[in-house]
């Protein structure tokens, strides 16, 4: 186990910039994972913690020492790349153990550490066979075995799932969060799939155009996220984000914020979760908790057997509504609904997109507390 730390790690291309000053705690024996769309900067904090980049400027620590120049050889890491990296000429025991003949390992260790991490992964009636003779998730086992047996204190994941097919995924994610528990590994996954992180990972870093958007665990990050941007980008599907006009849903005159600060200031956004929201066909049917009922147009729905995903209007704004399947025979496009959700499930946002946290009459954005941190 390692820990790994990065100090306002900034990556840069001529006049293009890939990251931003990120500062990162990664904690021993932890599974970390890098999320955000492509181009945020994940896989570029990921090759400059493997060495394979050198930082424009920051410091990157691995238990302690300065390794920010330091080539990967020499940073006790293994790394699992996304197409694997198989060599097709080799069979798959010649595949797991060809690190530790470039680094000379003995015959005998070699032969041991084989059969342990073949044993470990499943992988023993399979090592005499080649890439081209196994399925992808086997590919999968053989890269990671390859990572596992040089017996690095850090594991670096590129996305190493993202060509399997979706049940094979789903099974994946399980068996390579429970190798990492059993072997106290300290994980680095980069992915942009949301399922993966908030199934896996112990933090979920989110990334957006080069800066840390969220670093939380998964509830953490699910329950209050910090910006818009996380809001939006954990959840199927997406949190809500409505427009506000004073203290009325834009376009309409519906009340929805109180008036969080002496002088009559209101945030600028409402968010609210699809999942938290109830809808009925009238005002005494919609009522969930001490939530105030919305009337709402429906506009739209798509019917996913359990679930039926409603867009609703309400003024100039769209609401999405995840509710039980078996409403489908009973909601239609053009039908006057009422919405309602808890108030303690609103989340209320500034102008730059920031969570605005209410504790009585005081008002904090969390993005200036992220910048101050």
């Amino acid at each position: 186990m390692s820990l790994i730390e990065l100090e306002n790690v900034a990556k840069s291309w001529g006049d293009a910039t890939a990251l931003h000053a990120v500062n990162l705690r990664i904690e021993p024996g932890s599974f970390c994972v890098l999320l955000g769309p492509s181009g945020c900067g994940k896989s570029t904090t990921l090759r400059m913690i493997a060495g394979l980049d050198i930082p424009t400027s920051g410091t990157v620590r691995i238990d302690g020492r300065d390794v920010t120049h330091l080539p990967p050889a020499q940073r006790g890491i293994a790394m699992v790349f996304q197409n694997y990296a198989l060599f097709p000429h080799l069979s798959v025991a010649d595949n797991i153990q060809f690190g530790l003949q470039v680094r000379k390992v003995g015959k005998a260790e070699r032969r041991q550490r084989l059969e342990q991490t073949a044993e470990l992964l499943g992988l023993t009636p399979l090592l005499d066979r080649r890439p081209a003779q196994l399925s992808g998730g086997q590919q999968q086992r053989v890269a990671l075995g390859r990572a596992l047996v040089a017996q690095a204190r850090v594991c670096l994941m590129d996305e190493p799932l993202s060509n399997l097919d979706a049940q094979l995924r789903q099974e994946m994610r399980a068996e390579l969060r429970e190798l990492q528990q059993r072997l106290g590994l300290t994980v680095v996954y980069v992915t942009h799939d949301q399922a993966e992180a908030m199934s896996m990972a112990d933090q979920v870093v989110l990334l957006n155009k080069g800066l840390v958007e969220q670093a939380a665990g998964p509830r953490e990050i699910y329950a209050r996220p910090a910006t818009t941007f996380a809001a939006r980008f954990i959840g199927t599907p997406a949190m809500n984000i409505v427009a506000l006009q004073g203290n009325r849903i834009a376009g309409s005159d519906v009340v929805v914020a109180p008036d969080l600060v002496a002088g009559g200031a209101y945030p600028q956004a409402l968010g609210v979760r699809p999942e938290v929201i109830a809808v009925a066909r009238d005002a005494d049917g919609a009522a969930e908790g001490d939530g105030k009922r919305i009337p709402a147009t429906v506009q739209s729905f798509e019917y996913l057997g359990a679930d039926l995903v409603l867009r609703c209007r309400v003024g100039s704004e769209l609401l999405t509504a995840r509710v039980p399947g078996h409403a489908h025979s009973e909601l239609q496009p053009g039908q006057a609904v009422f919405l309602c959700w808890p108030q303690q499930a609103a989340h209320w946002f500034d102008a730059q997109g920031g969570r605005i946290h209410v504790c009585g009459q005081a008002v904090e954005s969390a993005r200036s507390l992220l910048a101050a941190a």
